[in-house]
Parts: structure tokens; C-alpha cells; sequence
């Protein structure tokens, strides 16, 4: 019997109910949407004790399906002020879902602030404990010091020294497979910040003794898994060298921020360029790697420094997009090295890299000091007053430094992917509960119809981040119905699968008017539309009647019958 794990905080209380059976086909994204929105006042302090943070695998998580075994964390934001989700790859999904649990509800908040805690779970039960030893352990050292008391089956969900600090812009950890690093990240929105506060410090998810869940119909789940593994396999692999070889068509389309978004284009920007990353190996180490069992893909880089040592993974083309280009900093390895300090601190890669990409416009340091950024990222945790601003994210540095030219799109600092040249997704930027997160609903090109193509990618992402799956595995709304309908033994239509979608953005869209943010007011920051992107000279065009159309339902068509997921 499938079932929610409860962590009471307040009271040190660790408890299990019964999965509601009406929520059989949610998962991750919708799940957590949906919990929140029933459980969780909109008004709260999202760094009260008031505020959950849920913790959901995908429905077809814990199974065989390849690349499905994605996180979603999600709680009210204190980046944004509204609802949030953020997706993760990584271990701790497929093994909490072999251990029958498809969610974990994280609320109420430590009485005593100073005191960490993680909790342990196995299939024989799980329990609280005092962690004392773990408080304020950057991710890496807070792995190592579980690898030294829980089996090597085990996984973990570790918050950073930023959730402990409860900075706006930090992030949720999750161990990889094989060397079992804090390399995955639930990273937008703040989240970190949500769970971190709490004082629970770590989850010890160990599925030792499990076997993979099994689907009602087997012969089609097979059957259909096998050949959509072999048409992925068999097609053009485009993320198979990673995110970062992205790096020459983002700047090409001007789409790669430089000079804290003032250019769209980078004059180093073959230094960044994830070919070089491959070109690495040969030397340094490394390679590419899948971070969860089943996938397919494997887009992660593992990249070593010139000592041939591990320095980070996955190297991808946003972190080198605002890391890099947006500072005007071209070396790779200074790159990589902000990477691995935001994972250790447990801090998003965009966020950080935008805040400091504001620091350096408010002359805190000069664009291009990569050794600079390098040590002002040093001090986040050790209470320098800027480093703690930067960890606060975009908007904080911009009020910081007196800038009114924020990159930020509700409160959250804009991805690489530029709203200007690419002014459908600045749709998405500005319509969804989500904010500027482009895994939200990403569009290259410029459709004749900017509403429908984001009120499309964004309902087909958020079922996506319902299943599980990884968006770079492309699943199509007929690929999840078939095998939704495989694992639980009846029909589930196409149309049923895409309304979970459209329910889920209507449920954080709600969540969101409560909260006082009513996402018919959400848009771009004015500059977006009077600032013309140099190069190309775009501009963001859509207007608000236009914007607003999303809120209402397309009817579905052949393009959303055969679009896939991309992120």
C-alpha cells in the first residue's frame, strides 16, 4: 500500500497515513501543488513554521521506465512569494518510491533553532535523530559524514549551509549515483531556504531489500518502455553530450547573457563552449555519467580540474550562462569552481550567478575577476554581510546595490534563456506560478501564437514533472498516458493525462491569487520592453491581452498531440 511520510518538526514526530486513492495518477509536481494548496495557507511566512515543504517523487518513479526517477520539491517560496517547484535528478526519488512512499511532508519548525536533525528511512521503518554533527557541514562533508553510518544502498536529500542561514536563494541537494555526491539540486526558487529553516538537515532514504515497482500490465509497460528507449537511442541524442555544448546556438540567437544582461552575446564565449568540456577527458578525466539509475540520457558531465581531481558535475549551459558569460567570465575552470561552491553551499547556479552579476554592475567587483566571485561565493557562510546578500539572490543584491534595472521576473532571477529575442517564453516567465524558470516551458523561435505555444509547453512540462521523467528524455502526453495506463491496470486517455497538467497549473495558479500574487498581473520587468537587445534589437512585444489567453484553455491539437517535453 502506497503512503505519505509526514516529518513533524515541531514536535519530532515521524508519521505514515495511507496514499488517498483519488490521487493515484499525481505525482511530483501535481502532487505537491495539490497538497499545498489544501494544506498550506498562501498568506504564511514561507520561513514559518506554517509553510510545508513537499517532497514527491513521479508517479512512474521506482519503476523501469527509462530516466523517470526525477524529485520534485515543493512549498510556498521565499523568493517569489508564491508557490514553487523544483525538479531534481538523483537517487533519493527511485528509492523512496520502492520504499511504497509517494511523498514526504516536511512542516512545523525546530523549538530549538540550533539543533539539526535528519531522518532515516528503510523498509523497516523510519525514525528522527539529533544530527548535532551535521549543523552547517557543506553538502560534500554532510555526505561523507553519512557514508560513515548508513549502508551504501543509501541515498540522501541534504539541505546546504544556505537553507540552515535561510537564504532566498538556496537550493535542495540530492546524492548521485555511483560516488553517491550532493551533484543534483532542486535549485530554483529558494526552497532550500523553505526546508532549511526547519532544522532538518538530512533525509536517509535506504531501499535495501526493495525491488522495482511493478505495473499492473506488464507485457505493455515492457514493450512500450523497450521501444521508447530504442527510438531515443536511435534519434539524435541531443543532450548526450550535456547542456553545456548548447553554449555556440545560445550565443548565435543572442540568448547567452553577458555584462549582466546589457549584451546577449559573448566575445569568450568558445572558452565556455561545452566542447571543450569533452575535450577534457582525455586529458584531466572525467566523462559523462547518468545521476539516477535507468537513465538513458546521461547528460551529466563529470568534471576534473587540472589535476585531474573530481571538481564538479554536471557543468551545465545555464551555470555557464550566468556563472560565466553574465560576469564576463571566460575560464572554464574558475567556472566549474563556482559550480561545485554552489552545490556545496547548497545554492542555485542562476540565482547566484545573476546576484553576482548585479554585485559587479553595483561595482562590488569588476566584471571578469573570476578569482573574485570565487571568494566572495568563499564567504556565504561565514557571515560576510555582500556574500550573504549575493545567497539572497537577485532582487536582495539589486536593493542592495540601489539598481533598478533587476533581471528578475517575480522575484526570481531570469535564466538564460532571454525573453527578448525569445518573447514566447517570456510568456512563460511572466504567466506561470513558476516565475522565470524556462524548465517551466521553454520556446525557441517566434510562433505565430506566443500564448498557446507557452500555455502548451507549460501544461506538457508540468505533467512532466508529474511523472517523473526527466524533460531531456522528451516524453510526449501519449507516452505518460500509455504507461500511466500500463502501471495502474485501466485507460488512462490522452485527454485525462494533458487535464493533470492544466489542473496542476490551475492548482499553483490559485495557490498564488491567495498568496496576494495574481498570475494575471505577472510580467516582464519594464526595461525587457523599451531596452533593445544589441545585435538583433528584440524587444519583449507581447502584450497583455495576449499574455493573459493562457489562462483560458486551448482546445488540444495537433501540435500539443505531438509535442515532448524539453526543458
Amino acid at each position: 500500500m502506497d503512503k505519505i511520510l509526514r516529518i513533524d518538526m515541531t514536535n519530532l514526530k515521524v508519521t505514515d497515513e495511507p496514499y488517498p486513492e483519488e490521487w493515484t495518477l499525481l505525482g511530483g509536481r501535481a502532487l505537491s501543488a495539490k497538497i499545498l494548496l489544501k494544506e498550506v495557507d498562501p498568506t504564511c511566512d514561507p520561513l514559518g513554521p506554517e509553510n510545508k515543504v513537499v517532497i514527491a517523487p513521479g508517479v512512474l518513479s521506482g519503476s523501469v521506465a527509462p530516466t523517470s526517477g526525477r524529485m520534485s520539491v515543493g512549498g510556498k517560496s521565499a523568493l517569489t512569494g508564491g508557490i514553487k517547484e523544483a525538479n531534481s535528478g538523483g537517487q533519493p526519488g527511485q528509492k523512496l518510491m520502492r520504499l511504497g512512499y509517494r511523498c514526504v511532508i516536511v512542516e512545523g519548525k525546530a523549538k530549538d533553532a540550533d539543533k539539526r536533525y535528519k531522518v532515516v528511512v528503510t523498509k523497516d521503518g523510519y525514525e528522527i535523530k539529533e544530527a548535532p554533527e551535521l549543523k552547517m557541514l557543506r553538502t560534500y562533508a554532510t555526505s561523507e559524514k553519512l557514508h560513515e553510518s548508513h549502508s551504501a544502498r543509501a541515498s540522501y536529500v541534504i539541505v546546504g549551509p544556505a537553507g540552515e542561514l535561510g537564504l532566498q536563494g538556496a537550493s535542495v541537494a540530492f546524492t548521485d549515483e555511483g560516488a553517491r555526491r550532493p551533484t543534483r539540486h532542486a535549485a530554483r526558487g529558494g526552497l532550500g531556504a523553505s526546508l532549511g529553516v526547519k532544522g532538518l538537515k538530512a533525509i536517509v532514504v535506504d531501499d535495501d531489500g526493495t525491488k522495482a515497482r511493478l505495473p499492473e500490465d506488464m507485457a505493455t509497460f515492457k514493450k512500450y518502455i523497450a521501444n521508447m528507449s530504442k527510438e531515443y537511442k536511435a534519434g539524435p541524442q541531443i543532450f548526450a553530450k550535456g547542456t553545456s555544448t548548447t553554449v555556440p546556438v545560445a550565443n548565435m540567437l543572442h540568448t547567452f547573457p553577458t555584462r549582466n544582461r546589457r549584451l546577449m552575446q559573448f566575445d569568450g564565449a568558445d572558452k565556455l563552449d561545452g566542447e571543450r568540456i569533452q575535450e577534457n577527458f582525455a586529458e584531466r578525466g572525467g566523462g559523462m555519467h547518468h545521476c539516477m539509475t535507468g537513465c538513458i540520457v546521461s547528460c551529466s558531465n563529470v568534471v576534473h580540474g587540472p589535476d585531474g581531481k573530481h571538481v564538479t558535475s554536471a557543468l551545465e549551459f545555464e551555470t555557464l550562462s550566468l556563472c560565466g558569460s553574465n560576469c564576463e567570465i571566460d575560464d572554464l575552470d574558475i567556472v566549474a569552481k563556482m559550480d561545485r561552491l554552489c552545490d556545496e553551499l547548497g545554492l542555485d547556479t542562476i540565482e547566484t550567478g545573476g546576484a553576482i552579476g548585479v554585485a559587479m554592475e553595483g561595482g562590488h567587483l569588476e566584471f571578469g575577476d573570476g578569482p573574485g566571485a570565487v571568494a566572495l561565493m568563499e564567504k556565504i557562510d561565514k557571515g560576510d554581510p555582500v556574500a550573504e546578500v549575493v545567497g539572497r539572490g537577485v532582487c536582495a543584491t539589486a536593493a542592495h546595490f540601489n539598481i533598478d534595472r533587476v533581471p528578475a521576473v517575480g522575484g526570481q532571477g531570469i535564466p538564460a534563456w532571454e525573453p527578448r529575442t525569445l518573447n514566447a517564453t517570456g510568456v512563460t516567465y511572466a504567466t506561470s506560478a513558476m516565475g522565470a524558470d524556462h524548465t517551466a516551458g521553454l520556446i525557441i523561435g517566434a510562433p505565430e501564437d506566443p500564448a498557446k505555444a507557452s500555455q502548451d509547453a507549460q501544461l506538457i512540462n508540468a505533467l512532466c514533472d508529474s511523472s517523473g521523467f526527466c524533460q531531456f528524455q522528451q516524453p510526449s502526453i501519449a507516452d505518460i498516458s500509455t504507461l500511466y495506463s500500463a502501471m495502474i491496470g485501466r485507460e488512462v486517455t490522452f485527454e485525462e493525462a494533458a487535464e493533470i497538467g492544466w489542473q496542476c497549473m490551475n492548482d499553483e495558479w490559485e495557490f498564488n491569487r491567495k498568496a496576494g500574487r495574481p498570475p494575471e498581473e505577472g510580467d516582464l520587468p519594464a526595461w525587457c520592453r523599451t531596452e533593445k537587445v544589441p545585435g538583433n534589437d528584440a524587444v519583449y512585444a507581447v502584450d497583455r491581452a495576449t499574455m493573459n489567453k493562457v489562462f483560458t484553455r486551448y482546445p488540444i491539437s495537433d501540435e500539443l498531440r505531438a509535442m515532448k517535453a524539453v526543458g
